[in-house]
């Protein structure tokens, strides 16, 4: 039975909010960011989650992430700003059980 799993993202004021995401609705970070209003309005997913624009950029924290940047994922973040080497867009974070506990920082706006 799917559970809700729980998630720290650090907003862009510096903000530590714990959120709960649901693992059965196929949400990513980026959705659950939104879902949460932990951004203002328009500044995060920009493109819809597709991975072509960069608004949704986090910074892992800590090691629960266990997959890597998709090529895609790879492009963007080659043209966008504040990138670091924890960059990932949280539009290819899905929620899935085996991320409760993942810590994110929103990037700064592009």
């Amino acid at each position: 039975m799917p559970q809700d799993i729980t998630i720290k993202i650090t907003d862009r004021n510096g903000v530590l909010h714990e959120v709960q995401a649901p693992t059965d609705m196929n949400l990513n970070a980026m959705e659950l960011i939104r879902m949460y209003e932990l951004a203002e309005e328009g500044t995060v997913g920009v493109c819809g989650g597709m991975a072509m624009c960069a608004s949704c950029q986090c910074y892992v924290l800590n090691d629960v992430l266990n997959t890597e940047r998709n090529d895609d994922e790879e492009a963007m973040l080659l043209d966008a700003y504040h990138v670091k080497p924890n960059s990932r867009l949280g539009c290819q974070i899905p929620i899935t059980e085996d991320i409760d506990g993942l810590e994110l920082e929103i990037a700064p706006e592009q």
